[in-house]
C-alpha cells in the first residue's frame, strides 16, 4: 500500500511545478505565467511556475545569470507592458528567495513573435533563459539578449 501512495504523490502538483527542462538555454516550464489583459500583477496561477523558476535557481548555483524576458504581442504600450511584467515576475523570484544579483530582466514588447499572426496570444510571453555561467555570457551572447531594461530586480 505504501507503493501505491508513493506513487501517486509524485503526481501532485507541487512535485510537478518542480520540473523544469531545457531548450537549448530557454526554461520550459510546467506551465506558463499569465497576467490579467493589460496588468503587470501575474495571476495566482503563474505561482507554479515562479516556484519551479525559484527552485531552478536554487538547485543550479553555476547559472550565475537567468535573463527573465517580457513579450506582448497587441496593446497601446506593449514595450512598456512587457518590462512592467518581466520586472514582476523578477519580484516574484526575489521574495521566493532567489539572489536577485543573478538576475536581468528585459522586456522586447512585440519585437520577438514565436508564430504568425503577430497578434497571436502565444507571442505574449514570459521567458527565462539562462544567460551566463560561472560568470561568463553565453555562447558569448550578451547577457541581456538585445532586449530594453526593465529595472534593476535589487531595487523592487
Amino acid at each position: 500500500m505504501k507503493a501505491i501512495l508513493a506513487g501517486a504523490a509524485l503526481l501532485l502538483p507541487a512535485a510537478l511545478a518542480a520540473q523544469v527542462a531545457l531548450d537549448g538555454n530557454r526554461l520550459v516550464l510546467p506551465g506558463k505565467v499569465y497576467f490579467p489583459a493589460g496588468k503587470a500583477v501575474p495571476n495566482p496561477s503563474a505561482d507554479a511556475s515562479i516556484e519551479a523558476v525559484a527552485k531552478y535557481m536554487g538547485d543550479k548555483k553555476y547559472i550565475t545569470t537567468l535573463r527573465i524576458e517580457g513579450h506582448v504581442a497587441m496593446g497601446a504600450q506593449p514595450q512598456q507592458l512587457s518590462q512592467d511584467r518581466a520586472l514582476a515576475v523578477a519580484k516574484a523570484l526575489v521574495a521566493k528567495g532567489v539572489d536577485c544579483k543573478r538576475l536581468v530582466v528585459v522586456g522586447f514588447g512585440n519585437s520577438k513573435p514565436v508564430t504568425t499572426p503577430s497578434s497571436s496570444p502565444e507571442n505574449t510571453r514570459i521567458e527565462f533563459v539562462n544567460a551566463a555561467l560561472r560568470g561568463k555570457p553565453i555562447g558569448g551572447l550578451p547577457i541581456d539578449g538585445g532586449g530594453w531594461s526593465a529595472g534593476d530586480p535589487c531595487k523592487l
